[in-house]
């Protein structure tokens, strides 16, 4: 009996490495989790981007600019010369704090012993504002330190203003509402159309499908068109939920906003498309779209955790997750009131992304079933 039962475990092993799949599965998942896991989930950040408005523009405000940026957590990405270049490099996400030196910074902290700044920051990710202007303060702290010297007395101060930019109150619903609309879609348009297509070919009636008098994209805009119109529903839903049960607003263009959550949605659709030819069964589908879509949808598209704060590494491989520039949408038409100029570049690369996936599913589909 013992012998049999060796053998049987012998023989499910052996068919356990031949596969493939089912190594990635078993080893390259859990190694996966953990990279991404260990270095996504943390508080550090380096490389935020800054803009500084300098209306001082003397040698003490330099110094300033100089020692805030001199560690690389903070990266001087811009300066403005108007409050209006400083909400423009907001809306169009280009910034994620502006640090504020008034005039006469130099002339109040030396003679009146005592000098403003301002800081600002885009509340849309509260964790990461947060963080932002704590380090910030620091920062000035340790320069007012530095410019009293090491007697211990410190006539010279710095105090500083902090403000948060389109989410004053810091709530968190300003972040997971578009985030959860990011997932929804993606997880109901992508994996639900890869696993509907792929049950077809496990159970043989796509073939059935293909032999009859319907074209082909005629039988895939059939399967895909009714989870089209029930994730577009519940985009609404969750945007309606979210305005009357979270206060979350959408200070921009109704329209717009809607427009390119159409535009999302038909990537998602791609996407799951695509997954359904290379996928032979649902068990296939359903594995390559949690492990190619639904954990970099949550881990690398800034819905979880900033992306500013991931290694290079990781950000590069954000550049190619679709719900990162919807998220980057929904936060700049709902929450800062932004209009097409502030969202042209990440609804173009969503387009971009469309037409590559649906070349690349329509390919598949011919060599899978010429």
């Amino acid at each position: 009996m013992i012998k049999i039962f060796l053998a049987f475990v012998r023989k499910e092993l052996f068919h356990i490495l031949r596969d493939p799949r089912t190594l990635a599965i078993l080893f390259g998942m859990p190694v996966a989790l953990v990279l991404i896991f260990g270095y996504t989930v943390t508080n550090e950040f380096k490389d935020a981007s800054v803009a500084i408005f300098n209306e001082a523009n003397d040698d003490l405000s330099y110094q300033l600019v100089d020692h805030l940026t001199a560690s690389g957590h903070l990266k001087l990405v811009t300066s403005v010369r108007t409050t209006a270049e400083l909400e423009q490099a907001f809306q169009s996400n280009q910034v994620k704090m502006g640090i504020v030196i008034p005039a006469g910074f130099e002339d109040d902290f030396f003679r009146q012993r005592k000098a403003d700044v301002q800081l600002i920051a885009d509340a849309t990710e509260p964790n990461y504002a947060t963080t932002l202007t704590s380090y910030a303060r620091q920062m000035i702290a340790t320069f007012q330190q530095n410019q009293n010297g090491t007697s211990g007395v410190q006539p010279y101060q710095v105090s500083t203003e902090i403000r948060m930019f389109y989410n004053p109150q810091l709530e968190g619903a300003y972040n997971f509402v578009p985030g959860t609309v990011a997932l929804i879609l993606m997880l109901i348009c992508a994996m639900m159309t890869s696993l509907t297509i792929a049950k077809e070919k496990e159970t043989g009636t796509m073939d059935l499908l293909l032999v009859s008098p319907l074209p082909p994209i005629v039988i895939i805009l059939g399967k895909v068109t009714p989870y089209a119109i029930l994730s577009f529903i519940d985009a609404i839903i969750v945007l309606f939920l979210g305005y009357y049960l979270f206060d979350v607003p959408v200070r921009g263009s109704l329209v717009l906003l809607l427009a390119l959550v159409l535009l999302y949605l038909l990537v998602a659709l791609a996407l799951g498309v695509l997954i359904s030819t290379k996928a032979p069964t649902q068990q296939t589908a359903m594995m390559t779209s949690m492990f190619a879509l639904l954990m970099p949808t949550m881990l690398l598209s800034g819905f979880l955790f900033p992306i500013a704060s991931m290694p290079s590494l990781l950000q590069y491989i954000s550049k190619i997750i679709p719900a990162k520039y919807f998220i980057q949408i929904e936060q700049a038409i709902m929450l800062k009131a932004a209009g097409w100029d502030a969202v042209a570049f990440p609804a173009l690369i969503l387009f971009i992304m469309l037409i590559v996936l649906l070349t690349a599913a329509w390919r598949n589909f011919q060599v899978v079933y010429k």
